[in-house]
């Protein structure tokens, strides 16, 4: 949520993503789609759900045989790229898919699996649109400038993990403003880190913790309710329920407006 924020920051103001950057961002898409699929397969497995295609029982062993340590260069991603196609469009996969609320999968597989033919190809650059998808965990800190209007502003991202958070407080001296992203659509998740804590409560008590700490006395603190186009979708499909995580949420578990004001109070 917050890189990608920063990542719409940049492209808003036209600030280029550079040569190099664009490069990094290009290995992170090959991983995040084979990542993901390797995801999808494990989960096939657990959950049960049979293979429409028998013969893409050896095709998943053969990507879950793949080291995400394993340096992924475009020669290798198209080498993939017929396993990874023919899997997607198993309605084993699929049906797994569906339920990847009860498991850890980031909202941009689909989004590259739909886009993996262009992806696959020799002369692939990834696009803006690509880059806001890109997941990579934000590891330490970084920082850029943004010109608005003449002015320059300051932005520093740090890691979310908990692993990250005692890094925080070395970037928070003399800041002026604090961006709290909580994704919106994360109430049915729990963490990668910790399997029985609820996402959304982690970064109510985050919060919590951050505007009631008094070095922050002075300094302003917005909050950000992000991928609420992920959100409406949760609640249109039924598939989950707000309620089942929260039986203390009194209003229309179906209703875009109800479940954020109570994701607010």
């Amino acid at each position: 949520g917050k890189s990608t924020f920063l990542k719409q920051m940049r492209i808003i103001h036209g600030v280029k993503f550079e040569p190099e950057l664009v490069k990094e961002y290009q290995q992170v898409i090959y991983q995040n789609i084979v990542k993901g699929m390797k995801v999808l397969v494990d989960a096939r497995n657990k959950l049960g759900i049979p293979w429409e295609q028998p013969a893409n029982s050896e095709n998943g062993s053969y990507l879950l045989s793949y080291e995400n340590s394993m340096t992924l260069d475009t020669r290798l991603f198209i080498h993939y790229s017929p396993i990874l196609q023919t899997l997607w469009k198993d309605s084993g996969i699929r049906r797994a898919f569906e339920r990847r609320r009860e498991f850890q999968l980031s909202d941009s597989v689909q989004y590259f699996l739909e886009n993996i033919e262009r992806i696959s190809r020799v002369d692939y650059i990834p696009t803006n649109k690509d880059i806001l998808h890109a997941r990579k965990a934000t590891k330490g800190i970084s920082e850029f400038t943004i010109l608005i209007n003449n002015i320059p502003f300051r932005f520093v991202d740090v890691g979310g993990q908990r692993s990250q958070r005692q890094k925080w407080f070395q970037c928070f001296d003399s800041v002026t403003s604090i961006l709290f992203l909580v994704s919106s659509s994360e109430f049915d998740q729990v963490l990668v880190e910790d399997r029985k804590t609820n996402r959304l409560e982690e970064s109510k008590n985050i919060f919590d913790t951050i505007v009631n700490n008094q070095f922050f006395r002075g300094v302003s603190i917005i909050l950000f309710l992000n991928k609420t186009d992920l959100l409406a979708e949760k609640l249109k499909s039924g598939e989950t329920n707000i309620r089942w995580y929260f039986p203390e949420f009194s209003g229309d578990e179906r209703k875009l407006q109800d479940v954020q004001a109570f994701l607010l109070q």
